[in-house]
């Protein structure tokens, strides 16, 4: 440890670290707009300046190292005026519609010029006008609000692997976009939303499904279902105030009814039910020498990332469907013929985390006789809005349970929402049915964390079985290339687009932080813990439908309902 002065007070710091780190890490607040959190800093915005003694100019302290015996000033007149007018310039070419814009009150550079004091225009002049890009089915780009900070280009090149934006143009020209300038759909991008995530301002943001959603619940010719992700109720809770980690699920059950959804699902049912299908197809590609290893498929925007790049591995994807779709595919056969409904006047909304589940709900496969399985989406940020403009007070409300039939399911389905969560639940389910017997200790800690890849072998009743799982498609990028090269170990690896898994996905509460994620984790595995029922082939609920409707798990019906095919996508790069 070395010491540094800063505002007059003695600090400890490590050997090396920037000095951004070590301010931090003493309570002391810096501002800034272009740092990435464990990504080598750029000092782009200039935000972050400090006087240090013996240094002529001010210097960016999230690329300046610590230094024994170094003293700093952190809010001088002159560090203030410099972030102001660095601010002011900003502000002088960003459109003034604060009121209207979607990051009202969650824009980085509005609160920045708030705790600046701005509050007059300084700075006069022509601004630079982009029109904006709707093109993408997950993902509105308005480069008028952009304030060149590169963050997003950043998480799409160093942490997702997909480059699917970089700085074109030059000087004062210079702006994010595409290659050759061409829109979002046609692009790499695989709808991922950590861009979004990243995004000061709001000059990415997610495509809203609130009108279509609104619109059908006040259709009265419409029955309205609703389905919510595992790794919703966990998260959802940071929106309103409440503590990290706070599981509301059956709050957020008995919000959805008031909203006037006629059905209530949720989504690890059928999480389960992937796990019934995927598990299976797991042991018959094991024993019948088939692709391996076998790769997950509820994560769309990896399978959006191996069609594009990596197109030699679309056999080793499983055919099983993603539990999103599952879900829309039972709601309109089982649930409709069940209830005597006509499938086209069922209306399935699904609440998730992944503003990649948008670009899912419209591929495709997923259309069936011309009627889509799921036919809106709402992520965690626009189901929050919804109960804000219904004026509905999750702290005083009833909790109140799920609907049947899909309304049960194991804790198997409900860790989902963390990345090694599928995993786990799949090495639950193919234990017992290779050996017949429950795993002794359902708890698999060699696939938990938040760690970027994370692997394990499992011997089961003599079958050495190696699993992965990898969360950021940079990850998985470089775990393919190693197959590639002939590594052999792994038969079965998850892949989760969002580092961490859907408790970190794009359209999850802005600003959260690792603390914040590993929360929501630690959250998933207390359900977990203290619930009986962990293990999806246990669930009752699912056994009965088999009975009632599917067959078995592989069987004709399940394989027409429950799985689907890929291809590769041409895209430019």
């Amino acid at each position: 440890m070395i010491k540094i002065e800063a505002d007059n007070r003695t600090i400890e710091a490590q050997p090396g670290e920037m000095l951004l780190t070590a301010l931090k890490r003493a309570g002391i607040k810096i501002p800034t707009l272009c740092h990435v959190e464990g990504l080598t800093p750029t000092g782009a915005c200039r935000l972050c300046v400090v006087e240090v003694e013996g240094q002529r100019n001010l210097v960016p302290s999230c690329a300046f190292p610590v230094a024994e015996g170094m003293k700093v000033k952190t809010h001088s007149p002159r560090v203030m005026r410099a972030r102001k007018t660095i601010v002011e310039l900003l502000l002088a070419n960003h459109p003034d519609d604060c009121l209207y814009c979607i990051r009202n009150r969650s824009c980085r550079l509005q609160g920045i010029a708030a705790e600046l004091g701005i509050r007059q225009r300084r700075y006069t002049g022509a601004k630079n006008e982009y029109p904006m890009d709707t093109s993408n089915p997950s993902i509105i780009r308005d480069p008028a609000k952009c304030i060149l900070c590169g963050r997003c280009v950043r998480i799409c090149e160093e942490i997702q692997g997909v480059s699917a934006i970089d700085f074109i143009g030059r000087g004062s020209k210079a702006r994010i976009g595409t290659a050759f300038d061409e829109g979002m759909n046609i692009s790499s991008c695989v709808n991922c939303g950590q861009c979004v995530v990243a995004c000061p301002t709001g000059a990415l943001r997610t495509k809203s499904h609130i009108e279509r959603v609104m619109n059908a619940l006040d259709d009265p010719d419409l029955f309205v279902v609703v389905q919510h992700a595992p790794a919703i109720s966990v998260t959802i809770a940071e929106e309103f105030g409440l503590k990290q980690g706070t599981d509301i699920c059956g709050q957020m059950t008995a919000a959805l009814r008031q909203l006037g959804f006629d059905r209530v699902f949720e989504t690890s049912f059928s999480a389960d039910l992937t796990i019934m299908e995927e598990a299976s197809e797991l042991v018959h590609r094991v024993k019948n020498n088939e692709p391996l290893p076998m790769m997950t498929s509820c994560s769309p925007g990896w399978i959006k990332y191996v069609e594009q790049f990596h197109p030699d591995f679309i056999p080793n994807i499983s055919t099983c469907k993603s539990p999103q779709q599952m879900m829309g595919a039972m709601i309109k056969s089982y649930f409709a013929q069940r209830e005597g409904l006509d499938p086209s006047k069922i209306f399935t909304v699904s609440i998730m985390p992944c503003t990649a589940k948008k670009f899912e709900a419209e591929r495709p496969e997923f259309i069936r006789d011309g009627t889509p399985d799921i036919d809106a989406v709402l992520v965690t940020r626009e189901l929050a809005r919804i109960i804000r403009m219904r004026g509905i007070d999750l702290g005083s409300i009833t909790p109140e349970q799920a609907d049947t039939p899909f309304g049960e399911r194991s804790t198997a389905g409900k860790i989902f929402g963390a990345s090694g969560g599928v995993m786990e639940a799949a090495i639950r389910t193919a234990h017992y049915l290779i050996t017949g017997k429950e795993l002794k200790n359902l708890t698999v800690k060699a696939i938990r964390g938040l760690e970027g890849v994370k692997e394990a072998h499992l011997n089961i009743d003599g079958l050495v079985i190696g699993v992965a799982a990898v969360s950021g498609l940079a990850n998985a990028g470089r775990l393919l290339n190693e197959i590639r090269q002939g590594r052999r170990d792994l038969h079965f690896i998850e892949v989760m687009t969002c580092p961490g898994g859907c408790i970190a996905g794009g359209g999850q509460p802005l600003g959260a932080d690792l603390d914040a994620v590993r929360a929501r984790m630690q959250a998933l595995y207390r359900i977990d813990e203290k619930e009986s029922l962990r293990t999806s082939h246990a669930n009752e609920s699912v056994q009965r439908l088999y009975k009632e409707f599917l067959g078995e798990p592989l069987g004709e019906k399940s394989h027409h309902l429950l799985h689907t095919h890929y291809a590769q996508r041409e895209v430019i790069i």
